[in-house]
């Protein structure tokens, strides 16, 4: 049986998204079970696949996985001929450390510039300091990663990874609200938003009915 991926609104979700793109990126067939998020019976639907009540989630066979780091660890495990990481030991290190830094950091970030890919670009308030701070990072990050392993592809490590599944959202918030980094985090987003799965996932966000004022900025 395929493997059953649980996500909510392609509009906003940037959770789900990591998950999901990761799977569209390796070519790995998946059910794809859309809750939309937010709604009377949002919760109810979700507890009903997952305890945790939260996208994403992942089902294989009698196995339930969720959290975006624990489902790439899986699809890691599950699939060890496909390049989930990058093959080079300092490479991988590295791509584990920021997937991480990822998902436990860049409050400041998130919480100013929340996630919506149905957002036509363009510039809000300024960032405040705290998320100024995590702006300058993950442009940090991004420029050390492709100075160091970058040299294969135009991804963070080359080849397509985790790591830039974990930040494909944030390439949404710097593009959405036109928020200023370097040249070199100009081109990686390009790279990102050039995919065709990345691509895929924007225009259904978009063509979807739900609108969730709590995210529009």
């Amino acid at each position: 049986m395929p493997l059953a991926l649980l996500i909510g609104n392609k509009g906003y979700s940037s959770w789900s998204l990591r998950a999901w793109l990761l799977l569209k990126q390796l070519g790995i067939e998946f059910e794809e079970i859309l809750v939309p998020l937010y709604q009377a019976d949002s919760k109810a639907k979700l507890l009903a696949f997952s305890p945790a009540g939260k996208v994403p989630a992942l089902r294989a066979d009698d196995i339930l996985v969720w959290e975006s780091l624990a489902i790439v660890e899986f699809i890691a495990e599950r699939f060890p001929d496909l390049p989930v990481w990058p093959r080079d030991p300092a490479a991988r290190a590295l791509a584990r450390s920021l997937s991480a830094e990822m998902h436990a950091g860049f409050t400041a970030l998130r919480s100013e510039y929340p996630t919506n890919f149905r957002r036509a670009p363009g510039a809000i308030a300024a960032p405040s300091a705290a998320a100024a701070a995590d702006i300058a990072r993950i442009d940090a990050a991004w420029s050390d990663a492709r100075a160091r392993f970058g040299g294969q592809g135009p991804f963070l490590f080359g080849e397509f990874s985790a790591a830039d599944a974990m930040f494909a959202p944030v390439v949404c918030r710097f593009s959405a609200y036109r928020l200023d980094v370097s040249p070199q985090a100009q081109d990686y987003m390009r790279a990102i938003e050039a995919l065709p799965a990345y691509r895929e996932w924007v225009e259904s966000g978009r063509a979807e009915p739900w609108v969730l004022e709590k995210f529009e900025k």
